[in-house]
């Protein structure tokens, strides 16, 4: 009996320091040595100060900003600590409500005048409710508010927006896409005063 008991001790303990210490140490290890950006969190900085992540959405309410996709994560959208879905169903009552919301929202925001269709990503959350990619229409669609509010040409904006177009990986997988937070930064850099960190 004494000898299970110890080769069961024994036993806990090698799994321990094997799958508990050494495995994640040389996975980390691994991962800075191919991937430093990603395993570090893809952290953008303005002037050295963390402004974001690119891998992680964030609010942008300011009106010179590109606006990224809704978010159910946490009670105010886009906590960390809370990501995740609406999990609603398409026919349920409360999706209908804050997509027709989200809908209007965006008609008013963009002096949206017609009844043309708005993409998807500008209604819906996503499944983390952190995306921080919105697809090339929905970036478009914002581009009169944004050169509006900087007091900049649309042909401008258009430009930063297009030099930020993500193709897919391979030119297959996936969808074109584009990273607000880093044309937010591109927007920024261009000759006007806006300061991303202080105002978002």
């Amino acid at each position: 009996m004494k000898r299970m008991i110890l080769c069961s001790i024994l036993m806990m303990t090698l799994m321990t320091v094997l799958l508990g210490i050494l495995y994640p140490l040389a996975m980390t290890g691994i991962s800075q040595l191919l991937f430093p950006r990603q395993a570090s969190g893809s952290i953008l900085c303005i002037n050295g100060k963390p402004v974001g992540s690119s891998l992680i959405g964030q609010s942008f309410p300011a009106e010179r900003y590109l606006q990224g996709r809704p978010s159910a994560a946490g009670e105010k959208g886009y906590d960390g600590l809370a990501s995740g879905g609406s999990n609603l169903g398409p026919a349920n009552r409360h999706l209908l409500e804050s997509v027709e919301k989200y809908r209007l929202d965006v008609e008013k925001r963009e002096l949206k005048s017609d009844r043309s269709p708005i993409p998807t990503d500008l209604v819906c959350s996503s499944a983390s409710g952190l995306d921080p990619h919105i697809s090339p229409a929905a970036a478009y669609l914002q581009i009169g508010r944004v050169a509006r509010a900087r007091g900049i040409s649309v042909d401008e904006v258009r430009k930063v927006i297009d030099a930020h177009l993500e193709i897919p990986f391979l030119g297959l997988i996936g969808e074109p896409r584009v990273n607000v937070l880093m044309v937010n930064m591109a927007l920024d850099s261009l000759p006007w005063h806006g300061i991303l960190r202080s105002e978002r």
